[in-house]
């Protein structure tokens, strides 16, 4: 029977996939799914899909016709990864759990890479694109997302107004190194690229935000504690964490009462490329 007759979703099974990103994964995927190239019969490599987004997507547009291989270092989102490819009769895929400064595929293999705000979130970006021009067909392309140094500036405002005033200037410049390491400039980005062998085809920009009642509920986000208060907390003297939270919080929630909530932009771009 073709597959797509045989419609036997458990909506109890369902619970467990559905829910299958996060907000914060939604504007940047949905930008460049709408970019891809779509052909049948090439491979195609996804780095950092998470939980499955947007790697389940693809495969289910190109269909059974293409290999999709992605790569991930997070075990336990691998096996969340699974349970849809599962549930979703996905069989094109192929998941490696590892690192994307090393994808174990060989040279000249695939048609097409895509990343979610992803490669600018690896320990050595030179080096993973270095990788995806190894492993890369001619011609083929290479569409990626990422978010900018701009992103949530109301909130680093605020912190570097609290930092300042607590005389904490070192870590006002760690502040700022932190950014750059994370959200390198869009310039430095495609010169890696192009001495990687690829063609910047286009770049388009745009930006959604994150809105807030208070300062409160925005330090109490489920996706802003899992994804970046880790990483504000290293950047503070251990004694003082709870003194500058707290200013930062009273100041953001000043801020809301004036302006009548807090938005903190997220700014972003959509790079378009292909192989020399």
């Amino acid at each position: 029977m073709t597959k797509y007759l045989d419609n036997t979703f458990d909506p109890n099974r369902l619970l467990n996939t559905f829910d299958e990103l996060p907000f914060w994964s939604a504007p940047f995927g949905l930008k460049l799914l709408d970019n891809i190239d779509y052909k049948k019969n090439i491979s195609v490599l996804d780095i950092g899909f998470g939980s499955g987004f947007p790697l389940t997507e693809i495969a289910m547009r190109l269909g059974d016709s293409c290999t999709i291989y992605g790569i991930d270092p997070w075990a336990e989102a691998i096996e969340r990864t699974r349970l849809k490819l599962d549930y979703y009769n996905i069989n094109n895929v192929n998941l490696i759990e590892g690192v994307a400064e090393n994808i174990p595929l060989k040279g000249d293999s695939l048609d097409l890479i895509t990343s979610n705000n992803g490669i600018n979130n690896v320990a050595d970006i030179e080096q993973v694109i270095s990788e995806c021009s190894r492993i890369m067909k001619p011609g083929g392309q290479f569409i990626q997302t990422m978010n900018l140094d701009k992103t949530m500036f109301e909130f680093y405002n605020v912190m570097k107004d609290v930092l300042i005033e607590l005389k904490l200037y070192e870590e006002v410049e760690d502040m700022h190194k932190h950014i750059a390491v994370k959200r390198p400039s869009i310039d430095l980005f495609t010169e890696i690229m192009q001495e990687c062998g690829f063609i910047i085809k286009s770049i388009e920009y745009d930006q959604f935000n994150y809105k807030f009642v208070d300062g409160t509920t925005l330090l109490s986000h489920y996706f802003i504690r899992m994804a970046f208060m880790d990483s504000w907390i290293a950047l503070l003297p251990q004694n003082k964490i709870k003194e500058i939270f707290s200013q930062i919080e009273n100041a953001l929630n000043k801020q809301a009462d004036i302006l009548g909530g807090i938005k903190l932009s997220v700014p972003y771009v959509l790079i378009d490329a292909i192989k020399k």
